[in-house]
C-alpha cells in the first residue's frame, strides 16, 4: 500500500479534537512496581455503583438475522423485529451477517498481535496533537478528569481516499491487509443494516445512501485490573456519535453493559455476531424515535477484553436534519451539520448523552 495522505473534505477528520496524552494502561497494569495507590487514583470512579446492575437480564438483547432480512418470505417479519430493536433497546446482535470466517479469524489475529508489541513500536502510530487518529486515548480534556482503564487505537478507513496511512501500522505484516478486508466486508453490512433501518422508518433509499460512508475504527484494549476491578471502568458511560456502530468481540471477554431503565444490562458476547447500536445521529435524523443508548465497559480482574469497534457516520460536509413520521409530530431536535455536532462530541469528556443535548431543542 502506498504511504500517502488523506485527500478532500474528509481530512477534516484530523480536525475534529485533541485528546491529552496520558500513560499507556497496558504497561500499567502489567507493572507491580507502578501500580501503586497513587498511581490508581486517578482511575477511581466514586459513582460506578450509583445504578443497579440487572445481571439477570444477560444477553437478552434482541437478535436480527440479515438472512432473513434479505429473503422476501420473512423480510416483513424480520424488519418488525429489527424496528422493536432500534425503537425498544437501541440494540441489538445481527447474526448470518455473512462475513467470511477467515476475515474474521484475520482481523482479531493482528488486533491482538498489535496490542502485544512493545510500547516503543505501539508508540510509533500515537495519536498527534489534533488528531483523533492513531493509538493512545481518547475524551481526555484536562489533567484532572478521571481517566479510562483501556488503550485504545483508531483510523479512519472509510472511505478509501481518506485513508493516512501513516497511521496503518507496518507491523504485524498482514495488519493492514486484516483491516482493509474487514473495512470492506463491514461496508456491505452497513449499507444493508441502514438501509433496511431506513425501510422500517418509512425513508427513501436515496435519502439513507450518505448517513454510513465514513467508517472509523477504534480498537479498544482493555487490561485486567486485578487489584480494585470494581473501582475503575474501561469505558466511561456514553452514547456514540454515529449513524450505527457495528462491534466485534475480539477474545469474547464480558464487558459492555447497556443502560436500560436506569439499571445496567451486561451484554453477554455473541463469537458469531456483530453487536449493532443506534447513534446520536441516528437518534437526530429519526426525531428521537430510535435513541442512542448509554453503554459503559467495566473490567475483568484477571482477562484482557479486546473489542473493534466501527462508527458509521454521514459525511463531514453532510447536513442532518429530522424526519418526522406524522405530519402532527413536533420537531424535536435542530437540523445541524455533521461536522458541527462531531466537532461538540469529541471535544468533550464522555458524560452520558450529555453532548446531544446540544442537538435538542426542548
Amino acid at each position: 500500500m502506498a504511504m500517502e495522505a488523506p485527500s478532500g473534505g474528509e481530512s477534516r477528520w484530523s480536525q475534529l479534537a485533541s485528546s491529552l496524552p496520558v500513560r499507556n494502561v497496558q504497561a500499567l497494569a502489567a507493572s507491580a512496581e507502578e501500580l501503586t495507590a497513587a498511581a490508581l487514583e486517578r482511575y477511581i470512579r466514586q459513582d460506578i455503583h450509583d445504578d443497579r446492575v440487572l445481571t439477570e437480564q444477560s444477553g437478552e438483547v434482541p437478535v436480527i438475522d440479515l438472512d432473513r432480512l434479505l429473503n422476501p418470505s420473512s423480510v416483513e417479519e424480520e424488519a418488525a423485529r429489527l424496528r422493536f430493536a432500534c425503537e425498544d433497546w437501541g440494540f441489538f446482535q445481527l447474526v448470518n451477517h455473512g462475513i467470511a470466517e477467515e476475515v474474521i479469524t484475520n482481523i482479531r489475529i493482528d488486533i491482538q498481535k498489535f496490542f502485544q508489541l512493545p510500547l516503543e513500536l505501539k508508540n510509533a502510530y500515537a495519536q498527534r496533537p489534533g488528531d483523533v487518529q492513531g493509538y493512545g486515548q481518547s475524551f481526555v480534556v484536562s489533567e484532572s478528569q478521571t481517566l479510562d482503564w483501556a488503550d485504545m487505537f483508531g483510523i479512519l478507513a472509510q472511505p478509501p481516499q481518506a485513508r493516512d496511512f501513516t497511521y496503518w501500522p507496518a507491523q504485524p505484516q498482514t495488519f493492514r491487509k486484516s483491516v482493509e478486508d474487514y473495512s470492506s466486508e463491514l461496508m456491505k453490512i452497513a449499507r444493508y443494516v441502514v438501509t433496511f433501518i431506513g425501510k422500517t422508518l418509512n425513508v427513501d433509499v436515496e435519502v439513507m445512501q450518505d448517513k454510513y460512508v465514513s467508517q472509523f475504527l477504534r480498537m479498544n484494549y482493555y487490561p485486567p485490573c486485578a487489584s480494585m476491578p470494581e473501582k475503575v471502568l474501561g469505558f466511561s458511560p456514553h452514547s456514540d456519535a454515529s449513524f450505527v456502530t457495528l462491534l466485534l468481540e475480539i477474545n469474547s471477554v464480558a464487558g459492555l453493559q447497556i443502560k436500560r431503565n436506569n439499571a445496567w444490562i451486561p451484554v453477554k458476547p455473541d463469537p458469531k455476531a456483530l453487536l449493532v447500536n443506534v447513534g446520536d445521529f441516528l437518534e437526530i435524523m429519526s426525531n428521537g424515535k430510535y435513541k442512542s443508548i448509554e453503554h459503559r465497559v467495566i473490567i475483568n480482574s484477571s482477562q484482557e477484553r479486546l473489542t473493534v469497534s466501527a462508527f458509521h457516520i454521514p459525511l463531514l460536509d453532510g447536513i442532518l436534519s429530522p424526519i418526522k413520521s406524522t405530519a402532527e409530530d413536533k420537531v424535536l431536535y435542530k437540523t445541524m451539520a455533521v461536522e458541527e455536532y462531531a466537532k461538540i462530541y469529541m471535544s468533550n469528556k464522555l458524560d452520558g448523552k450529555r453532548a446531544l443535548d446540544h442537538a435538542k431543542l426542548f
